[in-house]
């Protein structure tokens, strides 16, 4: 999974400046939680993770990889379709982060993220639940 991530974020790293070969692998076995990582199988091989693990006031969707011969079929958008649905069930909001100009993004937006705030590498982007009051 951590390969899969360097392959599948270099050229947004790489436009921002930002790839290095070690840290792209070793940021994700960092963070890395078993309990809340899902491993996407397509006819057996590894197609992809996502992770959505508890945070502060809902859940933290994060390492949401697909390889790049699964892309473009709607298989993101089923998994995060299906993610959302229990979310939404719970009343969780959700957050993410995506890189500055990546694709994904466009993903997001579609499943009704709104950016929440950006800096010049990242866009926070966040989710609540349907019917759900925005504090203010």
């Amino acid at each position: 999974m951590a390969e899969l991530r360097a392959v599948v974020m270099r050229p947004d790293l790489e436009r921002l400046g930002r790839f290095d070969e070690h840290r792209v692998r070793q940021r994700f076995r960092d963070a890395f939680s078993a309990p809340h990582t899902s491993v996407l199988l397509v006819d057996g091989a590894l197609a992809g993770c996502v992770a959505l693990r508890p945070a502060d006031e809902g859940r933290w969707l994060e390492h949401f990889y697909l390889a790049p011969g699964v892309q473009g079929r709607g298989l993101g958008s089923a998994v995060l379709r299906s993610l959302l649905e229990r979310t939404d069930a719970d009343g969780q909001t959700v957050r993410l982060d995506v890189l500055q100009g990546s694709a994904a993004r466009r993903l997001y937006e579609r499943h009704g993220f709104t950016v929440e705030s950006e800096d010049p590498v990242d866009v926070f982007m966040a989710r609540r639940p349907p019917g759900a009051r925005v504090r203010g």
